[in-house]
């Protein structure tokens, strides 16, 4: 039998979701939270709008961009976007995991759009990003969370479109750069790079999007959490703090705390090196090991907040479907109760694997802990099946 690693990581959190909080959280954070009282209250206002005003500025968001926080975590955001502004051009839509092919059923299923494409890749894999019209409008996800595939840069997006971009980021905002020129509708939610509670989510607009919003009204019928307009103009008080519905102050400051930090650690910059480093950590480990290498063939795609591993060794490889995707959960399954990691598994939908949380909020120091458990882990793992 392998020999246990003597080096744990002092938080075995690596979920994708929620993520694992900043590093010195305590709950003590949020003791100075507005319970109780109205979020229309002048001090519940201002909490809620430091949280837009910080995240603005940590992003570097162009100063005429809308940002407003909306119910459904991320999730809600990107529906109010899809549900508002499309239907006015054809659209196309990039499918390479699971919530990408997610957005691609409700625009040919439930908003059921006529001219609709779908460009679909099998996990591991982009679609041909040079086959995208951008006189249409173009749904995609910047990092697909359930394949650890992203888009390399923003080179292959039209400066000239004509259609708008609808870009799910939530797993890639504060963990890598993106370029809010080539975009015009960006959402994300606070469970993911900065490790924030779950519930709430984040709508950026640029003016063309806002220019959509108040020059074309979608023929099907709009639930209140979907409207981001009134009497055909902007809602501004969406984008002024004042929410569609009630927000749970403690997620507020949660946010706020996680928001002050990453200011006081150096911004973005800081937020994208802290990532990047846990990506470098795994691919030295992946660079040395037999039996596993990235989801994501091309290296230039690999995600470095969602880590998403396959293991490729004959042995597992030989294995009937089924039980490879036993032996996946065994061996995540066998790190939780060594209490080394938690929620190490790859998506349901996903291939058998493993996938490592490598955000802004994760020490690289954990990650390179962790490593040698995986190792341990499935060395267990086949020992044990071949006896």
């Amino acid at each position: 039998m392998a020999e246990k690693p003597r080096t744990r990581p002092a938080r075995p959190q690596f979920s994708s979701g929620p993520c694992v909080k900043r590093p010195g959280w305590t709950p003590r954070v949020l003791e100075g939270a507005p319970v109780g009282r109205s979020h229309r209250a002048p001090e519940a206002l201002a909490r809620i709008r430091e949280v837009l005003d910080r995240s603005r500025a940590i992003l570097g968001l162009p100063e005429d961009w809308r940002l407003g926080i909306l119910p459904g975590s991320d999730t809600g955001a990107f529906e109010a976007a899809m549900w508002s502004l499309l239907g006015a051009r054809g659209v196309d839509v990039l499918a390479w995991e699971s919530f990408g092919s997610g957005w691609a059923t409700d625009v040919s299923k439930q908003l059921r759009l006529a001219d609709a494409r779908v460009l679909e890749a099998p996990y591991g894999e982009l679609p041909d990003l040079g086959a995208v019209d951008f006189d249409r409008d173009v749904v995609f996800t910047w990092n697909g969370t359930t394949s650890g595939v992203r888009v390399p840069d923003g080179d292959w997006i039209a400066a000239d479109r004509r259609g708008l971009t609808l870009c799910d980021a939530t797993s890639a905002v504060f963990a890598m750069e993106l370029p809010f020129e080539k975009l015009d509708v960006v959402t994300w939610s606070w469970q993911k790079v900065l490790g924030g509670e779950a519930a709430h989510g984040m709508l950026a607009l640029s003016p063309r999007a806002v220019e959509r919003l108040e020059s074309y009204a979608p023929p099907w019928p709009l639930p209140k959490v979907f409207r981001l307009t009134k009497g055909g103009r902007l809602n501004e008080g969406i984008f002024r703090g004042q929410t569609i519905n009630t927000p749970s102050m403690l997620c507020v400051e949660d946010a706020i705390d996680a928001l002050r930090w990453a200011e006081e650690i150096g911004g973005l910059p800081e937020l994208v090196r802290r990532s990047e480093a846990n990506l470098g950590a795994v691919a030295a480990w992946v660079e040395k090991t037999d039996w596993i290498d990235f989801l994501a063939r091309d290296p230039r795609t690999r995600s470095c907040t969602s880590i998403c591993l396959a293991i490729t060794d004959t042995w597992f490889e030989a294995l009937p479907e089924g039980e490879r995707a036993t032996v996946a959960k065994s061996v995540a399954g066998r790190l939780a109760e060594e209490e080394v990691a938690y929620d190490l598994g790859s998506y349901r939908d996903a291939p058998p694997g493993l996938r490592i949380w490598g955000g802004a909020t994760v020490d690289a120091a954990d990650v390179q802990a962790l490593l040698p458990w995986i190792d341990w882990s499935y060395a267990e793992e086949r020992s044990g099946r071949r006896l």
